[in-house]
This record gives structure tokens, sequence and C-alpha cells, in this order.
């Protein structure tokens, strides 16, 4: 049996603490917290887990196999190369790192020690998101045109990042999965900071790809609604993912087609104005087998150490999440 340590129980930590010590295929034997509160936490929850406020710890212990980040952003990369240079493999939160240097880095890291290093995207193992996948790739939906996405909240406000490293990662990564991580042509972000200086309340970010693809992401923790919601717009279907919904996905057979017109000289399409037909059909709310994706992430995790399945949210992946971060 796999056995974990986990650093940092803190506003996300327990949702992934709960998870793994559910899952039968591994042992968390250690949480680290620098907060007496949260280690109280864990001892009250999980009596069984050993409590340290020593990150040390989990680094010179041999019996530990994986470590799982959770902390602030700032300190991602000290403790996944402490990690790996300790020859533990490493699920860290997302963003992995605060740049691509030390993103790459830390996969160099990985490579050299033959050990799993993992990004915390956690949407990539949500039913919903794997099945819009499936629909892309099916052609069902056509050719994509652009994708829309809305991550609105009223707080939770943040001050060691930005509304847009807050939220946007997880739209990101999305996105970059249903198109099979191309590299972006161009990137456009705008933010404002309303509440702290310096800290960025609500962002819009501009992404083109290749093939003409156009991406908008709006994230911000001031918004009077709670919204979870990207829009997907194809040639042939448009897909409306709602994430707070009971019907997560919406399918619509919507569309505006160039209708083919006989000209005079027996030839389509050789009119002055072109004609256009405007399909209006049904829409289709899928049935979703939804798993809690924490669970199927962790269980990915583990697939990867010890059966060497290639990682969705590996290296590559996290890489290109925090180069559209920091365009």
């Amino acid at each position: 049996m796999l056995k974990i340590a986990q650093i940092g129980v803190g506003y996300w930590g327990p949702n992934l603490l709960r998870n793994l010590v559910a899952n039968r295929r591994c042992c968390v034997t250690t949480a680290v917290d620098l907060a007496a509160e949260r280690r109280e936490y864990v001892k009250t929850m999980y009596p069984a887990i050993r409590v340290t406020d020593h990150v040390e710890e989990v680094f010179q212990d041999p019996k530990i196999d994986a470590v799982v980040i959770a902390t602030p952003v700032a300190s991602h990369f000290d403790l996944a190369v402490k990690a790996l240079e300790a020859g533990k493999n490493i699920l860290v939160e997302k963003p992995m790192a605060r740049s691509v240097a030390e993103v790459e880095t830390i996969g160099r890291l990985a490579q050299k020690r033959s050990r799993v290093a993992m990004a915390g995207h956690t949407f990539l193992f949500n039913a919903a998101v794997r099945h819009i996948r499936k629909l892309i790739d099916s052609g069902e939906v056509g050719n994509i045109r652009y994708i829309y996405s809305h991550r609105l909240n009223l707080g939770r406000i943040r001050s060691d990042v930005d509304a847009l490293w807050n939220l946007a990662p997880h739209d990101i990564s999305i996105i970059q999965y249903w198109l099979k991580d191309p590299t972006p042509l161009s990137v456009v972000k705008r933010g404002v900071d309303f509440i702290q200086n310096g800290i960025d309340d609500v962002a819009f970010m501009n992404i083109l790809y290749p093939n003409k693809i156009m991406a908008n992401i709006h994230v911000s923790w001031l918004d009077p609604n709670k919204v979870r919601s990207i829009t997907v717009v194809g040639s042939r279907k448009m897909v409306v993912y709602n994430d707070i919904a009971d019907n997560k996905i919406a399918i619509y057979d919507k569309g505006i087609d160039r209708k083919a017109v006989l000209g005079e000289k027996m030839d389509y399409d050789n009119q002055h104005f072109p004609v256009f037909n405007y399909r209006s059909g049904d829409v289709l709310l899928p049935e979703i087998n939804f798993q809690e994706p924490l669970k199927v992430e962790i269980d990915h995790f583990i697939d990867c150490i010890e059966h060497s399945v290639e990682c969705i949210t590996g290296i590559e992946h996290a890489k290109k999440v925090v180069a559209i971060l920091t365009s």
C-alpha cells in the first residue's frame, strides 16, 4: 500500500485528505501544517495520522512514497523540489508553480529521479468535462469556433494570489484538455484591483488558438452571482457546461450554415448575396455517471506511480497552463 504524506490542510486540503484517507490503495501517514488549528483538525478527524509542523520530517522519512502539496502557490516550487530530491512522487495543487521555468525544473528533476510529478487540475477528472471531450473528439460538435467561460462569485477574497491565478487555472486547464493542449498564438489579459492594491479582483483573458479558435475567460470574486459555466460553440452543435446545475451538460442542435444556391449558369454559390440557413433543433441533456473528481484524480495519481500510466496533468500540461497565466 502506497504511503502518502500531505503538506497543507487549509482551504482545499481537507477535501484532498478526506479522499486520500478513503482510498484503499494508499495510507496517509503524516499531515503537515504550520497552523495549530489545522493540526488539531487533523488530530480530531483522523487520529491515526501523525501530525507535525516540521515539513522536513516528511522528506526525511524513507517510508513515505508520495507527497501531496496543498499549500499557497508561492511555496509549491520549493516543496516540490525538496520532495523530489528526497525521492518522493508528488501531486501539487494547481497551478504547479509560478513560472514556466519552475515547472520545467520540477519536470527535469522528476525525470532524473524517475518519479511522478502531477498537477492537481481536478476538473480534468470530472465526468462532465470528459464527456464533452468525447463529443468534440467524435466530431459531433463540428469545428470549434469559440469557447467562453465564467467563473464568478462574491468572494472568497485572497491575498496570496489574484482572481486570475486563483480561478482561471481551472478554465485554462479544461480548454487545453478539450483542444488537446495546443500552444496559443496570442494571450491578452486585463484585470483590475478594487479591494486590495496590486491584487486584481476581476480579470478577462482572451486566447487565440490555431484554426481561428478563440477562447475568452472571465473570472471574478466581486460578482453578485455564483457562476461556473463554459460554452463551446461549434460548426455543428453548441454545448453548455454548467458545473453547479443538476444537468451539467446541455447540447444544442443549433447553428448557421451557408446555403448552397444554384446559379443561372448551373453553378452553386455564385450569387451576389450569400444565403444562410438558421438551425434550431433539439436540446439534449445527457445523463452523466458522476464520481467525485478528487477520487478519480487520486486513483490516477496512484496508477501513474504503480503502473506507469501516462499522467493526464503531468509536466507538459502544467507547463502550458502556467505559460498562459504568465503570458
